[in-house]
């Protein structure tokens, strides 16, 4: 009776399922821009993230008469899969919200909305883009997280210009709401 009853309980231990949040907020901030983002479940595996990003500009030297700085806006949308959800349930690994590995489809619309400047004029070419990308997500100090991403796409810029490669590399740290 007794080993039924224990095996009963290792039974439903032994049932979580390793599975994607159903829904996730939060902001990351880097040094390659600042993001406001949401992702929600689509399937155990499967995410999808939207995302309102800050992207800054620096720009300086013997050619300007002074430093400029600038920021512009841009909206995404990322299906996401995470492949290794189970493999680090099984070592005993943190996965809460969504600390894993992923690949995913980047696809980015930077619009020429408004640019915060310390230089008047300043405007930017509308540009969307498309980059397939790999990253890795951790949680650290119960909401805190990093997240690292890096792919190579391709963009397309206005309608004068043609399509050029648009890499992506990002370390973010940011907190889940």
């Amino acid at each position: 009776m007794i080993v039924s009853l224990l095996a009963f309980g290792a039974g439903i231990f032994a049932q979580e399922k390793a599975s994607v949040e159903k829904s996730l907020t939060g902001i990351q901030v880097g040094l390659f821009g600042a993001e406001l983002y949401n992702e929600v479940r689509l399937s155990d595996r499967f995410s999808l993230r939207s995302q309102i990003a800050l992207y800054p500009s620096i720009w300086g030297g013997e050619m300007y008469n002074k430093t400029g700085f600038a920021l512009a806006p841009a909206i995404s949308l990322s299906p996401k899969f995470y492949y290794n959800l189970d493999k680090r349930l099984e070592m005993g690994k943190n996965i809460k919200n969504n600390s894993g590995n992923y690949v995913s489809l980047k696809m980015e619309y930077m619009p020429d909305l408004f640019v915060i400047s310390n230089v008047d004029g300043i405007e930017v070419q509308p540009t969307f883009a498309v980059i397939p990308h790999w990253g890795l997500r951790r949680n650290f100090a119960d909401n805190f997280n990093y997240e690292f991403r890096a792919g190579l796409g391709i963009a397309k810029v206005s309608q004068r210009h043609g399509m050029i490669a648009q890499p992506e590399l990002s370390f973010k740290i940011g907190y889940d709401f």
